[in-house]
């Protein structure tokens, strides 16, 4: 399955996502960056309010771009306990990977305005990577309550996992009583490992072999700060 683009994917999504159209208590969260233009979408669609899942990749020191696990803004930590050894890392050298990656994400989302996300107490939460709030009006820098709601989180596609995997203990550890994870495209292998962890599992495709996610777009455009912004903006107005 090829996808015209993020937010191409999100309309299809937000398909096998209908029966939670007007749900009430029901949120739609985005991984940064490129899952909140897929959130949008799937917001938009079944008019749900619209926020973000404050979570980062964590690269290996000295290598970023070798993805070894994953934090949030708090205190959620994912990591890959083998490859971290194969190369070398101590416990100590992640926490340390961890602290910095953090600190850039909270610096990131104080930029952005998006805040923090608050406690889930209580909800069901679907994650996914545009929508309508009901009841609110939002600035980016603002979130809605999340208690007693179920929260979909997304994202535009995922590899690794290790992102989704902090995505939803992060939702998890706030008190999210119900979490759907819905994203595009995985690896047949990572959608096998993260199915269980949730509520609901929701990959559109799982394609052989998979090498990048930005291969299964016809567009893949880098998003901006500024482009966050704009659809957390627009997503939660009433």
């Amino acid at each position: 399955m090829i996808f015209r683009d993020r937010v191409d994917a999100g309309e299809r999504l937000a398909v096998a996502l209908q029966r939670y159209r007007d749900a009430p208590d029901t949120l739609v969260l985005g991984i940064p960056r490129g899952g909140v233009v897929v959130a949008k979408a799937i917001a938009v669609e079944l008019h749900l309010p619209l926020s973000i899942c404050p979570v980062r990749k964590l690269g290996a020191p000295g290598n970023p771009e070798l993805a070894i696990g994953a934090v949030d803004d708090d205190a959620v930590l994912v990591f890959d306990r083998k490859l971290s050894r194969h190369i070398g890392l101590t416990e100590g050298d992640i926490a340390r990977a961890a602290t910095r990656q953090r600190e850039e994400l909270r610096a990131w989302l104080s930029a952005l305005g998006a805040g923090e996300l608050p406690p889930l107490g209580g909800r069901t939460v679907i994650l996914t990577d545009d929508g309508v709030a009901t009841g609110y009006t939002l600035g980016a820098g603002e979130l809605p309550p999340l208690g007693g709601r179920t929260v979909i989180l997304t994202d535009d596609g995922v590899a690794t996992g290790y992102t989704a995997q902090a995505g939803v203990e992060t939702v998890r550890k706030r008190g999210g009583r119900r979490v759907v994870l819905a994203v595009p495209v995985a690896p047949p292998d990572t959608a096998e490992w993260l199915a269980p962890q949730v509520d609901e599992f929701i990959c559109l495709a799982t394609p052989e072999p998979f090498y990048a996610v930005g291969n299964f777009f016809e567009e893949w455009p880098q998003v901006t700060d500024d482009e966050v912004r704009a659809l957390l903006l627009a997503g939660n107005t009433l």
